[in-house]
């Protein structure tokens, strides 16, 4: 086959899928299409969440969020799948959590069959339709048909695009995207920028992001907000930056550019014996970056670990933070090290670590897929104790902005204006009228 006909059959497929989708959407839509009952004290709040038992920010973002409001309203989150017994993260109490393909419990023959063909309701061009499948689909329609919420909050593209195609009328749709819409690829975009205007609220995590899309979606009626994310409680105190780690941490993909920051570390270690990078994470390139470490002779020196609980424990011992991703929405472990005092060196990608970090203040940028400026600015924090210093104690002030009672209050002004609370009636119009005696209201109704 040529290299002209694998698009073109791409292509094809593709747009096969789409309208596949298209249908199952117009099938599935009756089904859901059920009011709210009248709403009650507390405000009805639905979820939408990939896997509420793995790991990443968004995931941790969502349930300290959840969390939050759970204090003050009736909060579910519909977790997509569940991929194992044990979350990852502690689910927050007062939550509710309905699994729609539980993953931990056994399955029938029909749901082994359904699990073998691909999801109809999933973009095709969503990263998430890897990890979803026909049976997932049916359970995901199962869990939306419950009595429906007053308000329903998604949090990736493809519960965005779901949530505005099926939502009952009545509800009110709130959209999160973590990332920003020129992160997404031209397909994903278009579906984006078709169906995002049937939400209510989408909110982004930075300004830059919230005004790419104010652009892009003018002249509809969506509502365009930035709300950022909380930094969890972090147990613990601050990092003291004696220690002499370099620590990363993130999901073990390509888009973080683990391997850039081990071969920007290389020269340092070579100048510095004493320091180590230590890094964090699940994904499937943990044997290539392993592989990559025995290459350049830096066993012993650079570590790969998986994904820990205990990742703030790690960071009071650790002095320097390093953030190599080609992009991003807004590195919850960026200000996770700032509340713990590192000093922190990050590649200026789209769009948060610009907006989180006063370059020369509280940390260092340096530009995407740069080895020689990340080897620069971390040799300046590796032999400047003071800088160091300076930055981490200036960045442990600046991430009081992420403070959770500070975002909550954001989000409960959010949700206080797109649903104001029943009005209750004063002690004093509560008293009802005396009823007059039928003589005494003859009398009253003379001149």
């Amino acid at each position: 086959m040529t290299e002209r006909a694998r698009p073109l059959r791409r292509r094809a497929r593709r747009g096969a899928h789409r309208a596949l989708r298209r249908t199952a959407l117009c099938t599935a839509r009756p089904l859901l299409w059920r009011r709210p009952p009248p709403r009650g004290d507390r405000l009805r709040v639905r979820i939408l969440l990939q896997n509420a038992h793995g790991t990443g920010g968004t995931i941790r973002t969502v349930l300290n969020l959840s969390g939050r409001l759970a204090r003050d309203h009736d909060v579910e989150i519909v977790s997509v799948v569940r991929s194992g017994a044990k979350p990852f993260f502690p689910i927050p109490d007062g939550v509710t959590v309905t699994y729609a393909d539980d993953r931990a419990v056994p399955r029938g023959r029909a749901a082994r069959l359904l699990a073998r063909l691909p999801s109809v309701l999933i973009p095709k061009e969503e990263a998430s339709f890897r990890w979803v499948n026909l049976w997932t689909d049916l359970r995901l329609l199962a869990a939306l048909r419950a009595a429906p919420p007053d308000v329903l909050i998604a949090t990736r593209p493809s519960l965005n695009l779901l949530a505005a195609a099926l939502s009952p009328r009545g509800v009110t749709l709130i959209g999160q995207d973590h990332m920003s819409l020129g992160s997404y690829k031209p397909p994903l975009r278009r579906q984006i920028l078709r169906d995002y205007r049937r939400l209510d609220v989408l909110t982004t995590l930075t300004e830059a992001a919230r005004a790419e899309y104010e652009h892009a979606l003018a002249g509809s009626a969506v509502r365009i907000v930035r709300i950022p994310n909380a930094v969890p409680d972090m147990p613990g105190g601050p990092s003291r930056r004696t220690d002499k780690v370099v620590l990363a941490a993130g999901r073990l993909v390509r888009n973080k550019r683990f391997d850039l920051l081990i071969e920007a570390f290389e020269p340092i270690a070579a100048e510095h014996p004493g320091w180590t990078l230590r890094i964090f994470g699940a994904g499937a390139r943990r044997a290539a970056l392993r592989d990559l470490v025995a290459e350049r002779g830096l066993t012993g020196r650079v570590e790969v670990h998986p994904a820990s609980r205990r990742l703030p424990a790690e960071m009071e011992r650790a002095a320097i933070y390093a953030l190599t991703s080609r992009r991003e929405g807004m590195p919850m472990v960026v200000i996770e090290a700032m509340t713990k005092g590192l000093a922190v060196v990050s590649t200026d990608c789209p769009h948060g670590p610009g907006e989180m970090i006063d370059p020369g203040r509280d940390g260092l940028l340096v530009p995407v897929d740069d080895a020689a400026a990340l080897t620069a600015a971390l040799r300046r924090l590796v032999t400047d104790p003071a800088l160091r210093d300076r930055l981490g104690e200036q960045a442990r002030r600046s991430a009081r902005a992420y403070d959770p009672a500070r975002i909550a209050a954001q989000w409960a002004a959010l949700l206080a204006d797109l649903h104001p609370p029943p009005r209750v009636r004063s002690p004093a119009a509560r008293v009802p009228r005396k009823r007059l005696d039928p003589h005494e209201e003859e009398r009253s109704s003379r001149p």
